[in-house]
């Protein structure tokens, strides 16, 4: 194995493909898209240069500021609902059901398979306030409680959005985050009850530690989607009321395909890829520490 991976011209052959696939579909366009920030115009008109205009429209323009906080605030609740909920899942697929689980894992995976329009559908039909109440709102008069019109304000919207996508999404982590709890022989963890932990004592110093390389996967996989969150938005809330629920992505889209300003459209993409690459950067570094040494 060490003289194959030593030879370069081995690596080349088993790695060039790959490379030059991810080449192709990531970084070309990345690299185009780059090109056109420093342009104006569209596929119509054609495109002309601007030099840093977009950079500078781009610090000063207070709709992508908005944005950018939306999807920061977005994708860091969501991300902390759908790992632990999903975290929380497997610890009761392995600790506590166990000869059920299967069953459970299959309807708590279930939303993940729905398409994001039939989500979407739904959650609005729980929540409406009109023409007909939805379930929330039937429940809220029942004990006495005015109907709310979830998707009157921006704040509202928010967490009916997060309630969404955690719902949606926290069977697959679970499933994912399970795969690591399954490995953990049992033997240890006989031991360690054998020891007096048990609990969130077994949890915290010994299922934590040694799931957490999996738990750090589900992170970044998490993050990094999240923070480019787009079908969910539009198929709940289209960016609003107003703008108030509009991600980085969204304003990206709005720009370039509605407004046709293709250039300062690819300077929102390159702020949202830099934002996705520090916020990896931020979550390996995270990943560094050994929670096996306190």
């Amino acid at each position: 194995m060490h003289r194959v991976l030593g030879d370069r011209r081995a690596v080349l052959i088993l790695l060039g493909p790959a490379l030059l696939v991810y080449s192709l579909i990531m970084l070309v366009p990345m690299v185009w898209s780059l090109g056109y920030s420093f342009t104006t115009g569209n596929t119509l008109d054609g495109f002309t240069g601007n030099g840093l205009e977009n950079f500078q429209h781009l610090f000063t323009d207070e709709a992508v500021r908005d944005g950018l906080w939306f999807t920061l605030k977005y994708a860091f609740v969501v991300t902390a609902g759908q790992v632990i909920a999903g975290y929380l899942l497997a610890l009761l697929y392995v600790f506590f059901l166990k000869r059920a689980s299967a069953l459970v894992r299959t309807l708590a995976f279930f939303p993940v398979v729905l398409p994001t329009v039939a989500v979407g559908l739904l959650f609005q039909k729980l929540f409406q306030v009109a023409p007909q109440t939805g379930p929330v709102n039937s429940l809220l008069n029942m004990v006495g409680i005015e109907s709310v019109d979830w998707f009157a304000s921006a704040g509202s919207a928010f967490w009916v959005l997060v309630l969404m996508d955690v719902w949606r999404s926290m069977g697959f982590y679970a499933v994912l985050l399970f795969a690591g709890l399954v490995d953990i022989p049992d033997e240890l963890l006989e031991s360690a009850r054998m020891d007096g932990a048990s609990g969130l004592r077994l949890v915290r110093h010994i299922v934590l530690p040694l799931s957490f390389p999996v738990l750090m996967s589900s992170l970044i996989f998490s993050i990094n989607g999240t923070l480019k969150v787009f079908d969910s938005i539009v198929a709940l809330t289209n960016g609003g009321p107003g703008s108030g629920t509009t991600p980085l992505t969204l304003s990206m889209f709005q720009t370039s395909f509605t407004y046709s300003d293709y250039g300062y459209g690819s300077t929102i993409a390159l702020l949202l890829t830099v934002v996705c690459l520090l916020v990896t950067l931020v979550v390996f570094r995270l990943s560094r520490h050994d929670l096996t040494k306190g």
